[in-house]
């Protein structure tokens, strides 16, 4: 009797891992997380932020919102089709205690054929100007990389968004163009975007 062999799995898929930056780390979001009073709140307090409610408008709002928020984000690394990382205070290896929420790291598909796809990035207040964003995008990229075929890593940024364009260049990502009234940001109005990409064989940055 013969047997079928399983279809190889897809590549291009996103697969929970941990990232650790030294004095912070790359966690990847979970269903459990809504039992964190902390996470949960965290998010309620990105969304309430000026800055991140007009560069990287977050649904959640509310107490309810932001458990929808991290159960879409549960599913799709379920998936393999987004990757939706918790920034945190500390090492990896520091667990045990209450989680210190510092930001987002997010790499989707655009084109999963094509093994394109986008990194978006957003802090809290208090985690700015650490250099936190580029390290914590450098690692992101790095791993989508390595562990999921991504062929071409887009980032797009709001041409006022001048500190995101700089962490697209320290991160590695040359500027390739403007994209006129491209996307709709949090004050309802459509602004030109500077587009910046790498390629999974360009150099990686150093220092």
């Amino acid at each position: 009797m013969s047997t079928s062999t399983p279809p190889p799995a897809d590549p291009r898929t996103f697969t929970p891992t941990t990232l650790d930056l030294g004095d912070a780390h790359l966690r990847p979001w979970s269903r459990k997380d809504v039992e964190s009073s902390a996470l949960v709140q965290g998010l309620m307090d990105a969304a309430a932020d000026p800055q991140i409610a007009l560069w990287n408008p977050l649904p959640a709002a509310d107490h309810a919102a932001a458990v929808k928020w991290l159960e879409v984000r549960g599913d799709a690394w379920d998936a393999g089709t987004l990757a939706t990382f918790a920034l945190l205070e500390g090492p990896a290896t520091d667990s045990g205690r209450e989680p210190v929420f510092l930001g987002a790291v997010t790499v989707r598909w655009t084109d999963r054929s094509d093994g394109l796809g986008m990194v978006g990035y957003w802090l809290l207040p208090a985690a700015r100007g650490r250099g936190l964003a580029t390290r914590a995008t450098l690692a992101a990229t790095e791993w989508a990389f390595r562990t999921a075929d991504v062929r071409r890593l887009e980032l797009a940024h709001a041409v006022e968004n001048e500190a995101s364009c700089r962490v697209g260049l320290r991160a590695g990502f040359p500027a390739e163009g403007t994209l006129r009234a491209s996307y709709r940001f949090g004050d309802g109005q459509y602004h030109d975007e500077h587009l910046h990409a790498r390629l999974a064989t360009d150099p990686t940055p150093q220092g």
